[in-house]
């Protein structure tokens, strides 16, 4: 018996990652997952691994931004699965950087429309079905970025994210009472596709790992096991948290 057998989850931004390693992770312990990210032939292929590993999986394509694909994956989950217990939002993009009065207007609302609003949306219908049958864990990703550091020419994602705690926050205090826990995990670095956008050179990364009080960056799989926590009965008194999963760059930098 996994730590989520027979949960039914849905993870957003699954076709790569975070939300890869995540969703076969859940699968792995026993939930059957529902994934949702942009790229249709990315999640096939991340369905066909996990029923070839023994797992229980379905997809569906769409853009977070619309609250029609939220409810979407949730009716995808309670007609193929009859009910929901998890959701992993995970959606997010780097979003349009540089000198912040250089940013431009629909830049910086689309980064918020998918980091923030889209999570938000997601919540908004997830809830809803978990309280049909007695609670549930939504958990969302953040960042460090904004929260405990701040790096330049990053406003709109550390807007976005920074969002997302606070949302954490009103959201398990408004259905805590019902059964349902709301937290949020904040990365480091990881080593993601997104990662190595950002930091496309040698001594970029070079200066990020030496942020890192462990001198290294994440793997997907180790962040994955964070939200594991958070999805599992492990974590049944966490609720309102906003968690670093950062290697220790919190402390280190200055």
């Amino acid at each position: 018996m996994g730590r989520l057998q027979d949960k039914v989850a849905i993870i957003t931004g699954a076709s790569a990652g975070i939300g890869e390693a995540t969703a076969k992770l859940f699968a792995a312990e026993g939930a059957k997952v529902i994934l949702g990210a942009r790229r249709e032939s990315e999640l096939a292929r991340l369905v066909s691994e996990i029923e070839k590993s023994g797992g229980r999986a379905a997809a569906l394509a769409g853009d977070v931004r619309s609250e029609d694909y939220a409810k979407a994956l949730v009716a995808r989950a309670t007609e193929k699965f009859g009910k929901l217990d998890i959701a992993f939002n995970n959606a997010g993009v780097l979003g349009e950087g540089g000198p912040s009065t250089g940013v431009s207007e629909e830049g910086f609302r689309d980064t918020l429309a998918v980091n923030l609003t889209g999570a938000f949306l997601g919540a908004k219908h997830q809830i809803p079905a978990m309280l049909k049958h007695g609670g549930g864990s939504v958990i969302f990703t953040s960042t460090f970025v904004g929260y405990t550091v701040a790096f330049p020419g990053t406003a709109a994602y550390a807007a976005s994210k920074s969002g997302l705690i606070g949302l954490t926050q009103a959201l398990a205090a408004e259905f805590g009472p019902q059964g349902v826990r709301v937290n949020a995990i904040l990365p480091g670095a990881v080593d993601t596709a997104m990662y190595h956008e950002a930091n496309s050179t040698k001594e970029s990364q070079a200066f990020i790992t030496s942020l890192h009080a462990l001198k290294r960056v994440a793997t997907p799989e180790e962040v994955a096991r964070s939200v594991l926590y958070f999805a599992s009965d492990d974590a049944s008194f966490v609720t309102g948290t906003a968690a670093l999963v950062d290697g220790g760059l919190s402390i280190t930098r200055t």
